[in-house]
């Protein structure tokens, strides 16, 4: 019998057996006609199939026109594209012990239909169930905080787990996203709301110290920038304070030596007119100390000069006894003392007396 015969026979009645009596009857009942198969079908693009002959001998149907034989053929068809599964809101508990309620997708790809259509029943209900079950058991290792701050470590941990369990059945996991994340129920939210509002009130105490902490070192700093720029301002001053004497004491020199030169040349040229014929050969160290003689009277000429042209009421003393180079106990020096005294007795008699007489003159040349 061929197989075009079989069908046509399908189509037009079907047979019932059923026990009469001790007999089996074969009854012909007229049936309704059944749905038209063909011999060909259509895989789409990014999918493949897997043709059985009678249950065995699989043959991969790649995407296009491919040949089935209805009753001869059993055809599977995979989505090799990538594709997602949802985890609703799912109860968990994270490593602190807070009941939360997470919700997320898992994305996948099938990169061996063999496998995923020969090793696994229901691939894609199997992959949620991996989901599901790695999802509680990941988020049980991260603690409440952890999750909040860094949900994409969750979220590559996930990947990881999933992945690893899968890749057997021919199903690679792309990647997992956390969609929702939140306490279980509103007394756990509080709580833990009170609890994060300790944690910024400590974190902002903290950072307050660390701010006084750093304007006291600020400050320290400054103080002991300002002491060491007194104390370079101060050795600054010394170092010039010390240049400026030291070339004031070479600039005295030098204008006592100058001074001196100018004295001895005017000596010697005293000298040389005081000698006979102003020979400079015959000038002799008398004539020399007779120059010098000459010139200091000379000075104290005009010394005397300018005192008797000033205008002020002073008294003035010259010679060595008016300089106070003799000795205490010298006769002139009592009897000025004791003038003194009489003065500041008589009630400034003394000094009437004195000052009709602008000018006393007590030099002893």
């Amino acid at each position: 019998m061929t197989i075009s015969t079989i069908s046509r026979t399908f189509t037009t009645a079907r047979l019932v057996c059923r026990p009469v009596g001790s007999n089996l009857e074969k009854i012909r009942i007229p049936s309704r006609q059944l749905t038209r198969r063909g011999f060909l079908t259509v895989i789409q693009q990014g999918h493949e199939g897997w043709r059985l002959s009678l249950g065995r001998d699989p043959v991969k149907l790649t995407p296009g026109l491919n040949i089935k034989i209805p009753l001869y053929h059993t055809l599977t068809v995979l989505d090799i594209r990538e594709s997602s599964v949802n985890i609703p809101n799912l109860p968990g508990y994270t490593a602190d012990n807070v009941p939360v309620l997470c919700s997320g997708s898992l994305f996948y790809r099938i990169n061996d239909s063999y496998k995923a259509c020969f090793e696994v029943s229901e691939v894609e209900k199997n992959v949620q169930n991996i989901g599901t079950s790695a999802m509680r058991s990941v988020l049980g290792s991260f603690t409440y905080d952890q999750v909040i701050a860094d949900r994409n470590e969750l979220n590559r941990k996930l990947n990881v787990t999933i992945g690893n369990s899968i890749s057997n059945w021919g199903v690679e996991c792309t990647r997992f996203e956390v969609q929702s994340f939140q306490p279980a129920n509103r007394e756990v939210e509080r709580q833990l709301e009170l609890q994060m509002e300790a944690e910024r009130n400590r974190r902002k105490q903290l950072l307050d110290t660390q701010a006084q902490i750093n304007i006291a070192e600020g400050q320290k700093q400054r103080v002991i920038l300002e002491s060491e720029g007194h104390l370079e301002a101060k050795s600054n001053e010394a170092d010039a304070k010390y240049k400026t004497v030291f070339r004031e004491a070479e600039a005295r020199q030098q204008q006592a030596l100058m001074e001196a030169s100018a004295l001895s040349q005017q000596v010697e040229n005293i000298a040389r007119s005081l000698a006979p014929n102003s020979n400079p050969d015959e000038v002799t160290s008398e004539h020399r100390k007779l120059a010098l003689a000459t010139l200091v009277e000379l000075k104290r000429l005009e010394q005397l000069r300018a005192i008797a042209e000033s205008k002020s009421n002073s008294t003035y003393f010259f010679g060595d006894k008016a300089a106070g180079l003799g000795s205490p106990n010298d006769a002139f020096n009592i009897d000025y003392a004791q003038n003194v005294k009489a003065a500041v007795s008589d009630g400034g008699r003394a000094s009437k007396n004195t000052s009709s007489n602008p000018i006393t003159s007590g030099a002893i040349l």
